[in-house]
């Protein structure tokens, strides 16, 4: 079995999608492990519903980032995890961490990138007045939010839209299109060449 962890630092929404989609083998393995810098995560309690272990290590824990991803590492390799799947984990990973899982680490967000990176998607997106917005899955590179795209879908933004309802139609966007995302990655399907990803028909 591919070992898949899950990071996240909130409520846990984008996880609660990968679990169900696991648990219905939509996704051709089961969540290993789910990581959090945050101990008050409820994404903690979602795992914990499914039997999935956690691995809770705070920043403040560690002198440096370095030693806190270094940390990371070993407990990642002990578990012999292979993808990793961000989801809404509230710190941006080294260059030397993501070398170690590359082209194995997705991460999730709520526009159409390249447009809207950083933390405040949503509401740039309401601010620049676009008409159209929507949701990114990307693997991770050495930046933020620059990482080859793998799938994107568009989300409307309707003229009376706040930052919440546009959020909530993104919400149920992100949660079809990533476990569809984790799929193609586990099972070989995606050709990165470049900055250009194609999925390998089966």
């Amino acid at each position: 079995m591919e070992h898949l962890a899950v990071f996240c630092s909130g409520k846990g929404t984008n996880l609660q999608a990968i679990l169900t989609a696991c648990r219905r083998k939509k996704i051709p393995t089961a969540v290993s492990l789910v990581v959090s810098d945050n101990p008050k995560a409820f994404a903690l309690r979602r795992a914990r519903r499914f039997g999935v272990e956690t691995l809770v290590l705070e920043a403040r824990d560690f002198p440096s980032k370095a030693s806190y991803e270094k940390a990371l590492l070993r407990q990642l390799k002990r578990r012999g995890i292979r993808y990793i799947a961000l989801a809404g984990f509230m710190r941006v990973l080294s260059p030397l961490f993501v070398r170690a899982f590359r082209n194995r680490i997705l991460n999730i967000h709520p526009a159409l990138l390249p447009s809207f990176r950083g933390v405040h998607a949503v509401r740039d997106a309401l601010r620049a007045g676009v008409k159209v917005t929507g949701v990114t899955i990307h693997l991770v590179d050495e930046g933020v939010d620059t990482g080859p795209i793998v799938l994107q879908e568009a989300v409307p933004v309707l003229p009376d839209d706040a930052e919440k309802t546009l959020h909530e139609r993104i919400h149920r966007v992100e949660h079809k299109l990533y476990p569809r995302a984790i799929r193609l990655l586990i099972e070989g399907r995606l050709r990165v060449r470049g900055r250009k990803v194609t999925v390998k028909t089966t």
